[in-house]
């Protein structure tokens, strides 16, 4: 049989719960106190360190040594590029952009010098002595060019010495007038046999062994084992021949190939200061960069080759529908590039939506040679699908448009202008 508890004992059990809950409100109040200060704490530091942002933005990237920055806005969601001077390669992030927490994305990117003997250019046992920008060999004995590419040959003819009459004559000294194909031999008597040699470059006349004519080496060598001499052109020289190179190319430390001059980082260029000045293979072109007037939006540079739209009014219903960002870049490439080829990429850096639409737009040239696929979900490629035949200038506009439940949320319009040379090295 069980006994209900008496009144007296009901109360005292209230009174014990009631007393467990008041301590249990006390201990969850001393936590909510320690928590509100500990917030205050975080509250203000973050308030210092945004203070020491300047207001909003992040703060202010060097500059690499031998390397050039390019953008100023340092305000969330707008990026900074990086290049480096000729002669030194990038390490690190290409672009930087400034984050939300007002931080910079990726590190610190610095600018190194290409070591130009990584790839042994020296040949035939040559040592390799890393320049600025190019490079130097010291030939090992009988080897000589830039790269020792080229052995030091001895021609020579033996005579039999029939007479006195003609060893006297094979050991005078001969007097040939020097032209820029023909010199004279050397000759000694040696038990009686006269040899003549010649003067690397040059090769014995005929039957004539007193004189040398000149080897000519962009004919004789044109197709090699190892190709042709000269990728460009071939000069032939007295007792050697030179490469040359088309208006806008040097020849390259090995003397063969042809390197595109920077007349951009040279300062070789008559771009106006509100041009930029952007180098092709060959030459280069003055580009100015204007933001585009739209009847129901404006727009505002936030860097060289960016504009963005400003705010739209709440009355404006037109104004959202305009691209949010337009971009401009540029790539220089030779005539006849291989494809398929992928040129340009597009990523959102934070995507709204639940969906990312990427197309190409406008028409002629753009569509006959480039296409537009994805790569991920949040990536597009530009991809080069013919060969283009230089000289020609193609613009391609690649459209990146974000939606949420098939409503557009923002568009964003890449401007990518392709420079294509006349040559194909």
């Amino acid at each position: 049989m069980i006994e209900c508890p008496s009144r007296m004992e009901m109360q005292s059990s209230l009174k014990q719960v009631q007393k467990l809950l008041s301590d249990q409100e006390a201990a969850y109040l001393q936590s909510l106190r320690t928590l509100r200060k500990k917030l205050n704490v975080l509250q203000s530091a973050a308030t210092k360190e945004t203070a020491k942002s300047n207001d909003g933005t992040c703060l202010k990237l060097e500059t690499p040594a031998n390397g050039r920055k390019l953008g100023k806005a340092q305000t969330p969601g707008h990026e900074v590029h990086f290049l480096c001077d000729p002669g030194y390669e990038l390490v690190g992030a290409e672009s930087r952009v400034c984050q939300e927490s007002l931080t910079w994305s990726g590190q610190q990117p610095t600018c190194q010098n290409i070591d130009e003997c990584a790839s042994s250019p020296c040949l035939n046992g040559g040592t390799c002595v890393d320049e600025v920008n190019q490079f130097s060999c010291i030939c090992t004995k009988g080897w000589a060019g830039v790269t020792c590419q080229s052995p030091l040959p001895t021609f020579f003819v033996t005579m039999t010495n029939t007479s006195a009459a003609t060893s006297s004559a094979a050991v005078s000294p001969h007097t040939v007038s020097l032209v820029p194909a023909v010199r004279p031999s050397r000759c000694t008597q040696v038990q009686g046999t006269t040899h003549c040699t010649c003067a690397p470059g040059y090769t014995i006349s005929g039957h004539d062994t007193s004189t040398c004519t000149d080897i000519d080496e962009c004919e004789l060598f044109h197709m090699g084992q190892a190709g042709r001499l000269c990728l460009h052109g071939c000069v032939n020289t007295p007792g050697g021949y030179r490469c040359s190179c088309p208006a806008g190319y040097n020849v390259t430390p090995d003397g063969r190939n042809c390197k595109d001059i920077d007349e951009c980082a040279t300062r070789q260029n008559n771009c106006t200061r509100d041009q930029l000045c952007i180098n092709t293979y060959g030459g280069f072109q003055c580009v100015r960069v204007d933001c585009p007037r739209i009847r129901n939006a404006t727009y505002s540079k936030t860097s060289p080759l960016r504009c963005e739209r400003n705010p739209c009014s709440v009355d404006n219903k037109l104004c959202p529908q305009a691209p949010n960002s337009i971009s401009h870049h540029h790539l220089s490439v030779v005539s006849n590039l291989s494809a398929p080829r992928t040129m340009f990429r597009v990523s959102a850096l934070r995507p709204m939506g639940d969906t990312l639409r990427f197309s190409l737009l406008g028409r002629g040239l753009a569509r006959r040679h480039f296409t537009v696929q994805r790569s991920d979900r949040q990536t597009g490629e530009l991809v080069l699908v013919s060969p283009v035949q230089g000289p020609a200038t193609i613009e391609a506009e690649v459209e990146m448009t974000e939606l949420d439940k098939r409503v557009q949320l923002a568009r964003y319009i890449t401007k990518v202008t392709v420079f294509i040379s006349q040559y194909e090295f």
